[in-house]
């Protein structure tokens, strides 16, 4: 099911480890314009584009507390639990995050500290269209409320084969999570709505969450001019590391429940074993014919591989050339192998350590660097929702003893004025 590739030049690596072009300057140009409609046009360029682009017809923006309730009440007693178990994990592992506040005394009379403050608006898109991602509520609403974020806000399409209503699931995340400032709009309309605010819509000073291609442009066309975002994304996915210590149904599955994600997810695997390699194709051959979502894994593999490596050192190579969203070691002695690991957004140890944890409830983020980006970005985490401000307190003692440093320094700089500030204070 997925093409095999064996020893690899290394002049063929950087090609294997491309992902698929996302750049489309159509699609920029209809993002710029929804952007440029909504900030001219405010509400009504949210309802007439939600008609246009979605077919709903929207008789408000925001969830009534009614509908809230109702989601409530719709939900299965077996999902309220399971979100009660991921919401806990979740909020155990982000809680810890927390950083005490630094102070350092530099030198006498000099003290310089460091505090955290969290971001006051927050904006948290939730993609709800063919799989409503009540997941991605969790992962983005509960560190935004252990940071202690004083406003948060949420968009979500109300599908039009929903009625024009959002899912009862992802109501009841958020409301689970203290949320109930939510809005039944998607796509870059949404983006821009939380960018620049409308009649209805209170502007923010950071959006987090996923979305389609257009979502993403989106994201990172405000971020140049009016607020931020949480990182770069794009289409999911997964490297795993495996040898003859693998299960090859467990890796087959693995690789399948990212293959589901869309048509661009990419999975890739890099074996030293040929014959795992083949037994693996065989094992995602048996569990695709069971799949609701079959056809979207099968053109998502037209995108993936398994490569055979003789050594160890080259799987690693790779594994950090590639900079995966996740990366899996299913191999002996994993943890060896993760200290080696320099580029990843989340690592899963050991043969139990399935992606799908980390998708919902092990406690870590789930929302993470695509496309290379974990070369330079991280996961999400608490500091994402933080500003560290540093703050400095000097003594006369403290000035007298650094002025001439500080005076040198300006005027060799061609400060003067700012040298003058320190002489000023020393007369």
């Amino acid at each position: 099911m997925i093409r095999i590739i064996t020893n690899p030049e290394q002049g063929e690596w950087e090609r294997l480890s491309r992902r698929a072009e996302q750049d489309d300057p159509a699609i920029e140009s209809r993002v710029a314009a929804i952007l440029e409609s909504v900030c001219r046009d405010g509400d009504d360029a949210l309802y007439r584009l939600s008609r246009e682009i979605d077919g709903v017809e929207l008789d408000g923006l925001k969830v009534a507390p009614e509908e809230i309730a109702r989601a409530r009440e719709e939900v299965s007693p077996q999902i309220r639990d399971a979100i009660a178990v991921a919401k806990r994990n979740i909020e155990v592992f982000h809680r810890a995050q927390l950083q005490s506040n630094l102070e350092v005394d530099i030198m006498p009379g000099i003290r310089c500290s460091q505090r955290s403050k969290p971001i006051e608006r927050i904006g948290l898109y939730i993609p709800g269209g063919s799989a409503p991602l009540f997941s991605t509520v969790l992962m983005v609403a509960i560190p935004a409320r252990v940071a202690g974020c004083s406003e948060i806000i949420l968009s979500t399409p109300a599908p039009v084969h929903r009625g024009g209503t959002v899912a009862a699931e992802i109501l009841y995340a958020a409301s689970e999570c203290g949320i109930t400032d939510i809005y039944k709009l998607g796509g870059a309309q949404a983006i821009a709505a939380m960018a620049y605010g409308t009649q209805t819509i209170k502007c923010v000073d950071k959006i987090f969450g996923p979305g389609n291609r257009y979502v993403t442009k989106a994201k990172l066309l405000v971020s140049r001019d009016r607020v931020a975002i949480d990182m770069p994304a794009g289409p999911s996915e997964v490297l795993i590391l495996a040898d003859e210590s693998s299960v090859p149904e467990f890796v087959a599955a693995d690789l399948l429940s990212q293959a589901e994600h869309g048509a661009d997810s990419q999975t890739i695997m890099i074996t030293s074993s040929r014959a795992l390699a083949e037994r693996v194709n065989i094992a995602i051959r048996q569990q695709l014919a069971v799949l609701s979502r079959k056809d979207i894994a099968i053109r998502a593999l037209e995108n993936s591989a398994i490569i055979v490596m003789d050594s160890i050192d080259d799987m690693i190579a790779f594994a950090n050339l590639y900079a995966a969203e996740h990366l899996i070691i299913a191999m002996n002695e994993p943890w060896d192998v993760a200290e080696r690991i320099t580029a990843a957004g989340s690592v899963f140890i050991g043969n139990y350590s399935p992606e799908s944890a980390g998708d919902y409830a092990s406690g870590a983020n789930h929302t993470l660097p695509t496309a290379g980006w974990a070369r330079s970005v991280s996961g999400l985490n608490l500091d994402a929702f933080m500003r560290r401000i540093t703050y400095q307190e000097l003594t006369r003692e403290g000035l007298e003893s650094l002025g001439n440093t500080i005076i040198t320094m300006a005027e060799a700089e061609g400060l003067d004025a700012h040298a003058h500030a320190v002489k000023v204070r020393l007369i």
